[in-house]
């Protein structure tokens, strides 16, 4: 007898997601965007992980456990020294970041936008710096329709590097998104 598994309106990837990617040997700190623009699914999946548990339960299936949700540093060196001002890429990238958020209006879901900043200025300074950045991200999440309930911000500073080698590295000014 011959068995056909129909995934219908669920993947193999949530699939694969929600099955396989569970356990701390997948926990990840941050995942570095970098140049590159995310796909909507890849940030769906990432920043909620749990739905795609939810959508198996939904069609039948069991679910063993979930990946943890990631958190997404937006880009390695977007910001100029000195600057909360969104570069062009960082825009593109937000719009993606947006468009699942808009999905997610009214879920009372959380999601934290943090500011970095390297260590070129006094720890005020970077603090207020990295501050101002996760507001820009916030004000341009929500001009893209993200609900303004679901953002918290918050700033590190230069506390935190990317790469604590170099305090000053253009990586270490970034904005990282995640729960």
């Amino acid at each position: 007898m011959k068995h056909e598994l129909k995934l219908g309106r669920i993947g193999l990837a949530a699939i694969t997601a929600a099955v396989f990617s569970c356990g701390p040997a997948f926990a990840q700190s941050s995942l570095d965007v970098g140049t590159s623009v995310p796909d909507v699914a890849s940030v769906k999946d990432g920043l909620f992980p749990e739905d795609a548990c939810k959508e198996l339960e939904a069609s039948g299936f069991k679910c063993m456990g979930l990946k943890p949700a990631i958190k997404y540093s937006l880009p390695a060196s977007s910001f100029k020294v000195g600057s909360a001002e969104l570069p062009e890429l960082l825009k593109k990238q937000l719009d993606v970041f947006a468009e699942v958020l808009r999905g997610k209006k009214g879920t009372a879901r959380q999601i934290k936008v943090t500011g970095h900043a390297d260590a070129s200025g006094t720890p005020e300074a970077n603090q207020q710096l990295s501050i101002k950045r996760a507001e820009a991200v916030k004000e341009y999440l929500v001009s893209k329709g993200a609900d303004p309930n679901m953002l918290s911000i918050a700033g590190q500073g230069s506390k935190d590097p990317v790469n604590p080698a170099n305090p000053l590295a253009p990586e270490n000014r970034r904005v990282e998104i995640g729960r």
